[in-house]
């Protein structure tokens, strides 16, 4: 079983993705499955996101414990920041 940290990083990279293509079936798809590991993997029941200050700041409700977990954005942003700089290699199938 891959950490709550890995999991968390695969969903969000994904869902900065799908926010800002919100009509790309692609991302969608693949943030909902990724969210859909957090909830049944690691019983996340809630998630919160916050940036600033060039980080990710995330919090994993689950029934047992609240986990808090901080990611770079350069980092997070990577597959949004290729998508905007080079659209003609990212297609948007919707």
């Amino acid at each position: 079983m891959r950490s709550l940290q890995d999991a968390v990083y695969n969903w969000l990279t994904i869902q900065v993705v799908a926010d800002y293509r919100p009509d790309d079936a692609s991302a969608n798809e693949t943030a909902d499955f990724f969210y859909e590991m957090l909830q049944s993997d690691h019983q996340v029941k809630e998630i919160e996101v916050n940036c600033e200050n060039e980080l990710y700041q995330v919090t994993c409700h689950t029934s047992e414990e609240v986990r808090k977990l901080r990611f770079p954005a350069e980092l997070i942003d990577l597959m949004l920041v290729q998508i905007k700089d080079e659209p003609h290699k990212f297609k948007n199938y919707s």
